[in-house]
């Protein structure tokens, strides 16, 4: 038969758990892509607009 787990424990277990998904979600927000180069700009044709 399982035991009763006492109050305390339950709330730092609990505790925990969420310590540990907001640590989760915050490592996740900034693994984002990484960043680009500098972009290459390719010379655009001058049109006449007469």
């Amino acid at each position: 038969m399982l035991e009763r787990t006492r109050t305390a424990e339950r709330y730092a277990r609990g505790f925990a758990a969420a310590v540990v998904a907001v640590a989760t979600l915050l490592l996740a927000a900034n693994a984002g892509p990484a960043r680009a180069t500098a972009p290459q700009q390719t010379p655009q044709p001058v049109t006449d607009t007469r």
